[in-house]
């Protein structure tokens, strides 16, 4: 099975070399670090660099070998770093030089032309000339304080930016970067960042590198990213597939879909549901994911147990994953059941733990969890026990609750982060989860970091509820197109 893989312009001499942009990986010391670089891989890493000083040679060459095979397995370019030797041995596809380890001519006549070669440098002097000498990238920095290594020069993003325009091969960025400061980073013109500790040392690297490589899509025209919405119709417009593509493209992403199943649905209420085969809802999600290259994938109502086992297998068979929105749609406005009641603990087992976010409202968190939800303290509890169930960040949503303000709460695996807004007391709601979700999903498609896209998608929802206009003779749905027209200004 083909995947799609997102298409980046770089720069390069050769078209032949490898491409040297995104989330550029450095090995770290630490064990089993085979097993944590293939989640790495699996979240999506551009290039592996392999860095293993305290190592003998002989070890270095087994380890490096092992890496290299897996490099290869996922098409990621495999780079030792310093030793030539090495790189020679393992028949790496490049190496990267510091400063003091020989010159670029020697290790292009011992290498080959058909090797990428980095250089690692810190002020516009250094990298002009390594491009001078034939690098095919530079590393530049460090840009933030780091703990993997002593340095004595820290240009920062200033000093990226400085030299942008003066260099025209590749800049990988180095030193301290994590997804609270990437932004800054790509928007000074980094083509990758070099990460160790912040995809490595986390508990999913998987997770980790595909947040990072999201992050990019910030450079890019719009609509900026893709959005798949694998969920249910729903007739009415308000909710389901028709509010994921409303919202996904008015706030300038690319949308589209999987059906999982059909509603006959209004305001006022389901008054049937058509559940689809499971092998179709796989087959559409063939057809999308082997030829449009999706950034995020975000779920609704999934209807069924054998629908949610089936996406669960088919995802997970992927190479490479694609961060999921999945918003576990349980009730509909008017009180109908949309998901199944044996389909809760599969969805439990086998798919929350592929979550990137999970989105879940009061009511829904409550049946995931088994027990009552009363107040903010209990919501947060419920975001730290749903995490430890698999997700990798919770947000759940307090609009159920009563109170002045409506508060979401999102933990992060570290610390709980609070969402605010006026409580708009109206009967206009129909579709409020989808649109949330879906907002968040395009947002994170955008390149915006998960604190960001939370906090606007966030606003966009309540601007919508204030917005919403009675239709139909019962829940009426938000407005979409003045809620993302007032939030894009």
């Amino acid at each position: 099975m083909s995947e799609a893989r997102p298409f980046r312009l770089v720069v390069n001499k050769s078209s032949q070399l490898p491409e040297i942009s995104g989330v550029y990986l450095i090995t770290d010391q630490g064990h089993n670090l085979v097993d944590r670089v293939c989640q790495a891989l699996r979240g999506g890493v551009s290039v592996l660099q392999y860095r293993a000083k305290d190592a003998s040679y002989q070890e270095r060459v087994a380890e490096g070998g092992e890496l290299k095979r897996l490099c290869a397995r996922f098409g990621v370019p495999f780079i030792v770093n310093d030793d030539l030797h090495l790189a020679r041995e393992l028949d790496a596809d490049g190496v990267h030089l510091g400063q003091d380890d020989g010159s670029l001519a020697e290790a292009r006549a011992l290498l080959g032309p058909g090797k990428v070669i980095g250089r690692s440098t810190h002020n516009l002097e250094e990298a002009q000339r390594a491009e001078r000498e034939g690098a095919d990238y530079i590393g530049f920095g460090a840009i933030y304080p780091t703990g993997s290594k002593i340095v004595s020069h820290r240009p920062g993003v200033d000093g990226l930016a400085a030299i942008r325009s003066s260099v025209k091969i590749p800049i990988v960025a180095i030193g301290g970067i994590t997804p609270a400061n990437a932004c800054q980073v790509i928007d000074a013109g980094a083509d990758a960042l070099a990460v160790i500790s912040s995809v490595l040392s986390h508990p999913r690297p998987d997770m980790a590198a595909a947040e990072l490589l999201l992050l990019f899509n910030r450079t890019c025209p719009f609509p900026r990213g893709a959005v798949l919405s694998i969920a249910g119709s729903d007739s009415g417009g308000g909710a389901g597939i028709q509010a994921d593509i409303k919202t996904v493209t008015l706030l300038g992403s690319y949308a589209a879909s999987v059906i999982t199943a059909l509603t006959a649905q209004n305001t006022r209420g389901v008054s049937g549901i058509h559940g689809l085969p499971p092998s179709f809802v796989c087959d559409q999600l063939d057809a999308v994911l082997t030829d449009i290259p999706v950034d995020v994938i975000k779920t609704g109502m999934l209807h069924t147990p054998a629908i949610i086992a089936a996406l669960a297998e088919y995802l997970g068979a992927r190479s490479v994953i694609v961060p999921m929105v999945i918003d576990p749609v349980m009730i509909a406005k008017g009180g109908a059941a949309l998901l199944e009641r044996e389909a809760v603990q599969v969805f439990c087992d086998q798919l929350l733990p592929m979550a990137y976010l999970l989105t879940p409202n009061v009511p829904e968190a409550e049946r995931l969890l088994g027990r009552a939800i009363h107040n903010e303290g209990d919501m947060e509890k419920a975001a730290a026990d749903l995490h430890a169930m698999g997700a990798a960040n919770v947000l759940v949503k307090g609009g159920h609750l009563t109170g002045h303000s409506s508060t979401d709460i999102l933990f992060d695996g570290t610390r709980c982060h609070r969402f605010s807004s006026e409580r708009i007391f109206t009967s206009n709601t129909h579709g409020t989860g989808c649109s949330y979700a879906s907002a968040i999903a395009a947002l994170l498609a955008q390149g915006e970091p998960l604190l960001t896209a939370v906090h606007r998608a966030k606003q966009f929802i309540t601007l919508a509820i204030r917005h919403s206009r009675s239709l139909g003779k019962g829940h009426s749905p938000v407005n979409h197109f003045l809620a993302a027209q007032e939030l894009l200004q």
